[in-house]
């Protein structure tokens, strides 16, 4: 008998809980948007932004497998045009528009950075509810200036709310279960920190590749 569909998403909740890892914010010498298909992390950075949380707004994102067909120009351009839109000012928009992972959104943000001759201390990372973890990790670990602070944040939604027609709910279950394999697979291959899994975590995350949410897997 396949599980029931409150049983799935009792345990998409879990694995989304821990992928969400919610930090307290403070002002940071920029903000850095992990853009994808999500434009409501767009919109995160930039009321961010004009809440006064940093002085620059970084975008970084080119074309990806999920946006190739969504999207008529690269993630960073869509997402920067939300925030002029909602009233950032061009001079304080950083694009980054080649990354096509997490690991590139590291390596050539940080090149564009210095090209402008910026080296901010701190970046509070804004990023999907369900890759904040991910994107935390990868960048703890490949950030090429190991004194820069990093805190990570995401619209503030719950796994009940957050799937919509943009972000239907089996595709982001497939996503996270994806991620929660990478989580414990790739500090060993050197692409991020090591992060505790709690086995109840682990164990709702393999009932839901069991039901068949393999999508996503490494």
């Amino acid at each position: 008998m396949s599980p029931s569909v409150s049983n799935i998403d009792r345990d998409a909740e879990v694995v989304y809980n821990y992928h969400r890892m919610e930090m307290p914010l403070k002002p940071a010498d920029a903000i850095f948007v992990l853009c994808s298909l999500d434009t409501r992390v767009a919109e995160r950075g930039a009321q961010l932004f004009l809440s006064g949380y940093g002085q620059y707004l970084i975008f970084s994102g080119g074309v990806g497998k999920l946006t190739a067909d969504r999207f008529t120009k690269p993630e960073a351009e869509v997402f920067a045009e939300i925030a002029s839109q909602m009233g950032v000012p061009g001079d304080r928009i950083i694009v980054e528009s080649k990354s096509t992972n997490t690991g590139e959104n590291v390596r050539f943000t940080f090149l564009a950075l210095q090209e402008k001759g910026l080296q901010p201390r701190s970046l509070i990372l804004v990023q999907k509810p369900y890759m904040l973890r991910r994107s935390y990790a990868t960048f703890k670990k490949q950030w090429p200036d190991p004194k820069t602070e990093f805190t990570v944040t995401s619209s503030l939604l719950d796994f009940a709310s957050y799937p919509n027609e943009e972000n239907p709910k089996d595709l982001v279950i497939n996503i996270m279960v994806g991620d929660l394999v990478r989580i414990r697979d790739y500090p060993a291959q050197g692409f991020q920190i090591a992060q505790d899994i709690p086995d109840e975590v682990w164990e709702a995350n393999q009932r839901l590749i069991a039901a068949g949410y393999d999508g996503h897997l490494p």
